[in-house]
């Protein structure tokens, strides 16, 4: 069973070939073997998953359906879920249990999908490794040494280790697409604004983007569909009618065009990576695509400009972590300033402390203007390159990383080289558009992915290009030896 897709799954439970329960209790005893080696959970719920499956199980009884009712996911543990723990990796939140449900959680609950636990991830989802989490490293199941990628690094491979089928990732920067690509996922980050912040603690609010992750583009679209909507407690919360993404799938790729930015295809993208994209854009050619090239010709300045940005919007963000209502407080505190140095020098990780004083650095009085002035007016460039590549282009293609996952520690001294493998993905989040990631292929048997982009709201026709893509295809179908 830990093989079915969360559309197989869905088909099994209507026709009864297995209850929500028994699938369950599979998972959770697969979980139990094979997740010390992975260490892709925080926390396990396994008495509100049964309790949830049971619930499913009654509810397909009394004559319900719908395509998430009993079917098993895990939430990135900085979605809140009420009475259990959400650390955000940190071990500033390491002994707080929300009071309330994050809008994500609930929905997917109220569409009776089975909560199997919390993913590890990067400590307050800052990291493209998953090495910065306080309850230590994500191994990639592809190939233990390396990294899965992050921020989302442990929904990642909980997924591509077939410990569940699907499950909740964030996109800060591409915490849910360079995750979904070195470990063989297909993985989306929405339009901004379309599935609610509410409840999901916040690295950087004009960038973080709720979203799924799973094998297949059908099984995101799935996810996705319980996900998005309007919600009145997020203010950024665009309310836009949700399509049915499912519907989208069976498209025509006839006429499509995709425009293929020049710029991708620098020095530093690795000429095997380069050779499985273009094959992949000759795949989509046989289906009626037409390629043109195309120019972003601000993409260069996308990573000063998003580590100005993103660092800015943490150190506003996590102030309210300061050891008096929540979270890690220091022992013994001589007076408050002592209270709020050492609460906070414990309590957050180096990764954590090194974005908050950039930030902070960046929105002082002196250099405000300078830097934080600044890079905004870069975002508005970059989001109007895109728009004028979407004048000719209905989509845009490329890679989704530069490198296939690379050793455990091998960046951990230079952070710099770690924040350059998300120059493919950040751009996305600075403009708010829609985002793709889908297995392309291998380089020395780690997975690679390509990277989709559209317009605003339309995360239907992303899903439409990769579920063609993956019907002649199977890069998606492969499996990680031992798992």
């Amino acid at each position: 069973m830990h093989q079915l897709t969360l559309a197989e799954i869905a088909r099994g439970l209507a026709e009864k070939k297995f209850s929500s329960e028994e699938l369950t209790k599979t998972l959770l005893a697969r979980i139990a073997l094979l997740d010390p080696q992975l260490n892709s959970f925080i926390s396990l719920t396994e008495d509100l998953a049964l309790q949830q499956a049971k619930a499913a199980d009654a509810r397909r009884a009394n004559g319900e359906s719908g395509a998430l009712l009993g079917a098993p996911i895990a939430h990135k543990d900085l979605f809140c879920t009420q009475g259990i723990r959400t650390s955000c990796g940190s071990k500033m939140l390491d002994n707080f249990k929300a009071p309330y449900d994050a809008t994500v959680v609930a929905k997917l609950a109220a569409a009776g999908t089975v909560t199997l636990g919390k993913t590890n991830m990067d400590e307050f989802a800052m990291g493209s490794a998953n090495e910065s989490s306080y309850y230590g490293p994500v191994k990639n199941p592809w190939n233990l040494e390396h990294v899965p990628g992050g921020s989302s690094g442990g929904s990642a491979a909980a997924v591509a280790a077939r410990l569940l089928p699907a499950a909740t990732g964030t996109d800060t920067g591409g915490s849910i697409r360079q995750p979904a690509a070195l470990t063989n996922l297909t993985g989306l980050k929405p339009t901004y604004g379309r599935v609610s912040r509410w409840g999901m603690i916040a690295y950087a609010s004009s960038l973080d983007q709720g979203g799924p992750m799973a094998r297949t583009a059908e099984d995101c679209a799935i996810l996705l569909q319980g996900m998005a909507g309007f919600d009145p407690n997020d203010s950024t919360s665009i309310d836009e009618p949700v399509p049915d993404y499912s519907a989208s799938l069976n498209g025509s790729l006839q006429g499509l065009r995709i425009g293929v930015p020049k710029e991708y295809f620098s020095a530093g993208l690795d000429p095997r990576i380069a050779e499985l994209i273009h094959n992949s854009v000759k795949e989509l050619e046989k289906l009626g695509a037409v390629i043109k090239e195309i120019s972003l010709p601000n993409m260069q300045h996308a990573i000063p400009a998003y580590y100005v940005i993103a660092p800015a919007e943490a150190s506003s963000n996590l102030s309210r972590f300061d050891g008096v209502r929540f979270g890690h407080r220091c022992e013994n505190p001589k007076d408050l300033i002592d209270l709020y140095k050492r609460s906070r020098g414990e309590g957050f990780g180096p990764e954590v402390q090194r974005r908050i004083m950039v930030g902070a650095y960046a929105l002082s009085a002196g250099y405000y203007d300078a830097y934080y002035l600044k890079a905004q007016k870069i975002r508005r460039l970059i989001k109007n390159d895109f728009m004028a590549a979407f004048n000719e282009v209905d989509i845009i293609l490329g890679p989704t990383t530069p490198n296939p996952a690379w050793k455990l520690g091998a960046k951990n001294s230079d952070p710099v080289a770690a924040y350059l493998e998300d120059v493919y993905t950040i751009t996305a989040n600075l403009a708010g558009l829609p985002g793709l990631s889908m297995p392309a292929g291998f380089v020395d048997g780690l997975p690679v992915g390509v990277q989709l982009l559209a317009p605003y709201f339309q995360e239907g026709r992303l899903l439409n290009v990769a579920h063609q893509y993956q019907l002649h295809t199977d890069w998606h179908t492969r499996t990680p030896t031992g798992f």
